[in-house]
């Protein structure tokens, strides 16, 4: 479990592509500071498994199911990436609840600079948009944020100057495709609503 606070911006070493699978090659010296074989990383939102590591960087198996998801396939040697590890039990929850399975993608539509911060504009899958509300948590490209607005196609983030210096969105632009994971416990009301309703017919 994560909880959408990025801990280091890494960079992508090697893309190794197989015919429905990948192996990624990352650079984040802080993450890998006290990996072990099989430990979690969030890689741009994406809860992934260390195969290998040594001291700069580390090695993971990204599987068909995760490159249909998530905009990982499209990664190149020399791009930046959200890096978390996954949350101690005795840590905190700087962000919200945050598995690390991304839902869908989106695309961003605008950038409004403000005085210290910028409103991004994305769009929404139609699936995932009963799971997002005004003022609900929502995680794009592993970032916990909080949504600002929502319209008929999309929905609007506001990015403080922390996030804009320290995680990737700070350097998307206009077209880019980013990771999505809506609040896991919408998701769940869902299926209990539904269940329920089924078992009163």
């Amino acid at each position: 479990m994560f909880t959408g606070i990025v801990e280091e911006l890494g960079t992508v070493e090697a893309v190794e592509h197989g015919a429905d699978s990948a192996v990624l090659r990352i650079r984040g010296p802080l993450v890998v500071s006290d990996a072990v074989h099989g430990a979690s990383i969030a890689v741009n939102g994406v809860c992934l498994t260390v195969t290998e590591h040594d001291s700069e960087q580390f090695a993971v198996d990204v599987m068909a199911e995760t490159l249909s998801r998530s905009a990982l396939g499209a990664l190149r040697p020399g791009d930046r990436v959200n890096l978390e590890r996954a949350m101690p039990a005795d840590g905190r929850f700087g962000g919200h609840v945050v598995q690390g399975h991304v839902d869908g993608t989106a695309t961003i539509t605008r950038r409004t600079p403000g005085d210290r911060w910028e409103t991004v504009d994305l769009t929404l899958p139609p699936g995932l948009a009963a799971y997002v509300v005004e003022k609900g948590s929502i995680t794009v490209d592993g970032v916990s944020l909080t949504v600002a607005s929502i319209s008929d196609d999309g929905f609007s983030v506001s990015l403080i100057p922390t996030t804009l210096a320290l995680t990737t969105l700070g350097h998307k632009g206009v077209g880019d495709v980013v990771n999505l994971e809506v609040d896991v416990i919408a998701k769940y009301v869902e299926r209990l609503l539904g269940s329920r309703a089924g078992a009163g017919r």
